[in-house]
């Protein structure tokens, strides 16, 4: 039987001082949250395992992250961070990829004025360290993001590459002037149909309404099950970031009753087997 496996999750404490992009005083993400916080929660919904993804663009947090790996049995995978514009930082990720669960790299891209920088000169070593360390690139951004993340991924056919959050389209916009659906849908369809991307679903709450519905959810998570299928796409809690709109269990609710028309492999496949192959989470 397939294990059921959170593919994006967070632990963090802000005390450590180099999550950035962190409200000072929000009363749902400035506070630590441990292991033991999620662990009521992957119980009842019957994860077994989850891959820890890196919050903060700091090498100590990915040390951090390893830590707690190293002392969570729940902990299968650690998604972490290094400077792409730093070369020299290529003997630390050396080091990083040595640790039996250190997955790959995640450089935080949505936070970046330059949607260019990803094409920099100065930033392609990573990528090609990344493919020739056999490492999973996590890819953050919006959809803004998309067209250049194909020619990066184009660049790179040896990475192992998964768009996380479908790259975040602005759903609380949708029927407005500021609805990104037709091109987000483009973007999403074009990374499916000409690279071997894998997608996580996830995230996608935080860029809904408050108050939002399944089915405002559907048309996005219809378009990712048509584009990727259910092999190359992955379920992922983005705890705690989705407390901003809903309970772990809330997202899980919605993820089951937007896949429940799928055969019982494809389910099983979208909540841990796509991300046990892609991430390489054993049995043990």
């Amino acid at each position: 039987m397939t294990r059921r496996i959170d593919a994006h999750q967070h632990y963090w404490d802000p005390r450590r001082g180099d999550y950035g992009w962190m409200p000072a005083d929000d009363p749902v993400l400035s506070r630590a949250y441990r292991p033991a916080d999620l662990a009521p929660d992957l119980d009842a919904a019957g994860f077994e395992a989850t891959v820890l993804v890196q919050a903060a663009p700091s090498l100590d947090e990915t040390e951090y992250m390893l830590g707690i790996a190293d002392a969570c049995p729940t902990v299968a995978k650690v998604v972490g961070w290094i400077d792409f514009e730093r070369p020299e930082q290529r003997a630390r990720l050396e080091r990083f990829a040595a640790h039996p669960k250190f997955a790959g790299i995640r450089p935080m891209i949505q936070d970046i004025a330059d949607v260019d920088w990803m094409l920099r000169a100065d930033v392609q070593w990573a990528f090609a360290a990344a493919g020739e360390l056999d490492l999973t690139f996590d890819a953050l951004g919006f959809s803004r993001h998309l067209g250049n993340f194909l020619t990066v991924f184009r660049r790179n056919p040896g990475l192992r590459v998964v768009v996380d959050h479908a790259m975040k389209p602005r759903i609380r916009d949708r029927g407005t002037v500021d609805d990104d659906f037709s091109a987000w849908s483009a973007g999403i369809a074009a990374i499916a149909r000409e690279t071997p991307a894998f997608c996580k679903l996830s995230g996608l709450v935080t860029e809904a309404e408050p108050g939002w519905t399944v089915e405002a959810l559907r048309p996005y998570v219809d378009h990712l099950l048509e584009t990727f299928g259910p092999r190359r796409l992955m379920f992922g809690s983005d705890w705690p970031v989705c407390r901003l709109r809903t309970e772990y269990a809330g997202w899980v609710s919605a993820a089951e009753k937007l896949t429940a028309d799928l055969g019982a492999s494809d389910r099983a496949e979208i909540f841990g087997g796509t991300a046990a192959r892609f991430y390489r989470i054993g049995r043990h």
